[in-house]
């Protein structure tokens, strides 16, 4: 084998070792390649680690678990704090590690992610709860697109994933959008912010809507019918329990199985997305147009049949509920280390770059919610009957 050949496998951050490989590479050479590529992964492997620990700890916290203030959105602001100050001194030995725990681990994350739905939860809201969600869902992506393209002149990438944390589940939903979308670390920062600016400020609002809507009745069926809304249309999960308990009881579990659905949606909808960039960009004039008799390339987002596999095999609850429960600590905590490496990765001079659009763009957005989710959960139900 030619040396640069063995250079280039010992350089290597795959982990893999090829099933075709020379059988002439000693088997020594192949220990030292793998224990190689763990010393090159582990300083940012537990750097990320450090930072998702911290988080979780400051999210156990009954304050700030009150505001709905979650481990992830505590994740990443740690590590921004870290990325801005002391990390660059680290990045080049922490590199390779924190670029793992924003890709592989994330999509694990997200997979594992399933094991908090069923495909029961669908039952408990009814044809009219699916049908408010995937109405809240696309109209404010397609919103999203328009408005911070159109009217904003945002990039793509930005008004996109804004619009997937506003319509789905926060900053999940961006951190799932962002391989098809093949978005920077600042794009994705910038929208996960949109979603802790607004998604906290509903915390303190839905309770006050609760009270005008006694009187207004533009929402039906009390605290049920309300918590449908507030689970329709509140970004983060954590967020919907934090406003739909200052409700009622009755209204908290209803807004967490409306939000379960909403988050159920993710998988078709970036199946949905990447055939739409596929598409777009087979056109001549589209925003990444290819050459003449080109075909765009799919990007499959794997990770999202393992998401409806994980929720399927969950759904037959085959596992003990000790299994699923310690699985959904470890997703916690693969999800948070994803966030504290994008902390890591992002530089407050790109945010501050991007400008006031992209927080106009998630306003705009969360005034939709408001208005528009009201008036789709208003005429679904009664529609539906």
């Amino acid at each position: 084998m030619p040396l640069r050949t063995l250079r280039g496998m010992a350089s290597s951050t795959d982990l893999t070792v090829r099933a075709d490989a020379p059988s002439a590479v000693p088997q020594g050479a192949l220990q030292h390649h793998h224990r190689s590529d763990w010393h090159r992964l582990l300083p940012g492997l537990a750097l990320s680690a450090a930072l998702a620990g911290a988080g979780m700890a400051l999210g156990r916290i009954e304050w700030l678990a009150a505001h709905g203030l979650s481990a992830l959105t505590l994740a990443i602001v740690l590590g921004m704090l870290v990325g801005n100050t002391v990390y660059p001194r680290l990045a080049a030995a922490s590199g390779p590690g924190v670029t793992v725990s924003k890709q592989n681990l994330l999509r694990l994350g997200i997979i594992l992610y399933g094991l908090r739905l069923t495909v029961q939860d669908i039952g408990h809201v009814g044809l009219a709860g699916v049908v408010v969600d995937a109405l809240v869902l696309g109209s404010t992506f397609l919103l999203a697109c328009w408005v911070g393209t159109r009217w904003l002149g945002l990039d793509r990438q930005s008004a996109m994933m804004i619009g997937a944390g506003s319509a789905i589940c926060g900053a999940a939903a961006v951190m799932a959008t962002e391989p098809v979308v093949k978005a920077r670390a600042e794009q994705v920062t910038v929208a996960v912010a949109t979603v802790v600016v607004f998604g906290t400020l509903s915390i303190f609002l839905y309770p006050v809507l609760f009270d005008l809507n006694q009187h207004w009745g533009v929402i039906g069926g009390g605290a049920r019918g309300f918590g449908l809304y507030a689970g329709s249309t509140i970004h983060e999960v954590a967020q919907v329990v934090a406003a739909a308990r200052s409700i009622s009881p009755e209204a908290a579990d209803t807004a967490v199985i409306a939000k379960m659905v909403r988050v159920m949606m993710l998988a078709p909808f970036l199946l949905l997305l990447s055939g739409w960039l596929a598409r777009d960009a087979e056109r001549p004039a589209g925003p990444r147009a290819l050459g003449k008799g080109a075909k765009a390339k799919i990007t499959v987002p794997w990770f999202a049949f393992g998401f409806v596999a994980v929720v399927l095999l969950n759904s037959l609850q085959w596992l003990p509920a000790s299994a699923t429960a310690a699985a959904t600590g470890i997703d916690t905590g693969l999800l948070a280390m994803a966030m504290a490496a994008l902390g890591l990765s992002t530089h407050f001079s790109a945010i501050r770059k991007a400008g006031a659009k992209p927080l106009l763009l998630a306003l705009i957005l969360f005034a939709w919610l408001l208005a528009g989710g009201a008036l789709i959960n208003h005429w679904v139900p009664l529609l539906l009957g």
